[in-house]
């Protein structure tokens, strides 16, 4: 049924709830995980300077995916606790199309999100990622309740 699930994550309780689900289903019909996190670009200068005030053996390590590094592998140990195979993908730009790209790009079938963004009036609001997704998924959709 399905193979591969694609899950974005930016590291909040939110997205973690939609990881964790992602894991479940995954597990239960042995398909692998796609877990996506977008970051916005960082000016080099801003990187520069942030290298400059951090101590010498961790500068190597200050760079735009720093944080969503960080956020990928900690969804990514969840699912492997799990036994679940996880690839991770971190993207510079909108979370709404690095999820829709690595989508495309993996052949999944199945994406899950968490419907923040999609209650009340906020739910007609364009660059909603739940909304966004579920209007242009090369797939079926998963929106899973987390508020």
């Amino acid at each position: 049924m399905f193979s591969s699930i694609v899950v974005g994550t930016d590291g909040s309780a939110t997205a973690t709830e939609a990881v964790r689900e992602a894991v479940e289903v995954a597990k239960a019909v042995g398909a692998t995980l796609q877990l996506v996190s977008a970051y916005a670009p960082v000016s080099e200068q801003r990187l520069r300077e942030e290298r400059r005030s951090a101590p010498e053996d961790v500068q190597w390590a200050i760079h735009p995916k720093q944080e969503v590094e960080l956020s990928l592998s900690d969804a990514a140990d969840i699912a492997r606790e799990a036994g679940v195979d996880v690839n991770t993908h971190p993207r510079q730009g909108d979370p709404a199309d690095a999820i829709l790209d690595v989508a495309e790009e993996q052949g999944a079938d199945l994406i899950v999100v968490g419907n923040k963004g999609m209650t009340g009036a906020k739910r007609f609001l364009l660059g909603s990622v739940p909304n966004k997704i579920s209007h242009h998924a090369p797939c079926s959709v998963m929106i899973i309740r987390t508020t």
